[in-house]
């Protein structure tokens, strides 16, 4: 049986290695894949990522498939409905952000044309290649991950702190930190 080397962080879980294999690190480009990943790096923000995933259907299903349109409308009693939601993480203040960030990802569309077209601009529209050895050569936040957090900020985005951002880089190809012995290395 032939066994891939992977990056430390997904070993021995079937639905980890899945999300390494087929998502993390892949350049994303399309503004409701980016709100996903946005929703869901933000809920994970103290919490590990394979908590995040183990729920992804879960938060597709109760945020309207991603849907930011649906989610920048939503009002308070949809805001109730989904503190109730068991099979989603309910924290009051990351709810009332997915809103308050879809609202803000909808002007960011207005004013750059799409997100994607705003978010990659940091990037030069192309993927950060590292050249990581370990999985401690990856770092939780860079320069680059400070200044986009900081602009996050400024457009009224909440829960987008720099190791946030940083994840959100990694999961939606922006940065390749796939370790040098890793079959995904680009």
């Amino acid at each position: 049986m032939e066994t891939k080397e992977r990056c430390g962080w997904c070993k021995n879980d079937a639905l980890y290695e899945k999300y390494h294999d087929e998502e993390w690190g892949v350049p994303v480009y399309e503004d409701q894949k980016l709100f996903e990943f946005l929703i869901l790096e933000t809920f994970q923000a103290g919490l590990s990522w394979i908590t995040i995933l183990r729920k992804r259907e879960n938060f597709k299903k109760a945020f309207d498939n991603f849907d930011y349109k649906a989610v920048a409308a939503y009002q308070e009693d949809k805001i109730q409905e989904l503190l109730l939601d068991s099979g989603i993480i309910r924290n009051k203040l990351k709810v009332r952000a997915a809103v308050t960030n879809a609202q803000a990802f909808m002007k960011v569309q207005q004013e750059f044309g799409s997100f994607s077209d705003y978010i990659w601009k940091f990037t030069g529209g192309k993927p950060i290649v590292s050249q990581r050895e370990t999985l401690r050569d990856i770092p939780a936040t860079t320069p680059l991950s400070d200044e986009i957090s900081k602009d996050l900020k400024k457009r009224g985005f909440k829960f987008v702190g720099s190791t946030v951002v940083y994840a959100h880089m990694q999961a939606t190809g922006m940065v390749d930190d796939h370790i040098s012995s890793c079959w995904k290395r680009s």
